[in-house]
């Protein structure tokens, strides 16, 4: 039997977190979760995910520059990074794919559909 997919959500605000978090374990995947960039990056030291939801306004390290450090290792390439976040202008979705994030979803999620985005994201669907 395959392990369901893991998720490293890295996010400071901790109900956006814990919504995530419900919204994808009630979908049959598998949860990690990183209030900064200091936490994502032990936890990428412990345990790969099979995706990152980026969110890019973080305390420590801001989401893209945390994209960009993560894209510099061999290790990462393959891994897609979506930013999660609620910069929704063109401007904004150009600097997430110019750090090397694989796409975008908005804040506030739709419950409804993060799964099937999530699903599209790991099959290599990749719309910015």
């Amino acid at each position: 039997m395959n392990e369901p997919p893991l998720i490293l959500y890295v996010e400071d605000n901790l109900d956006n977190r814990k919504l995530v978090q419900r919204v994808l374990r009630a979908s049959h995947f598998q949860f990690q979760g990183a209030a900064n960039a200091t936490e994502a990056l032990a936890l990428l030291c412990q345990q790969m995910p099979d995706l990152i939801l980026m969110d890019i306004n973080l305390p420590d390290i801001d989401g893209y520059t945390l994209t960009e450090t993560l894209r510099q290792r061999p290790d990462m390439a393959h891994i897609p990074i979506v930013a999660l976040t609620a910069n929704v202008m063109k401007a904004d979705r150009e600097k997430a794919a110019a750090a090397g994030c694989n796409g975008f979803i908005q804040k506030p999620i739709s419950v409804d559909l993060l799964p099937e985005q999530i699903i599209a994201y790991l099959k290599g669907n990749t719309p910015l």
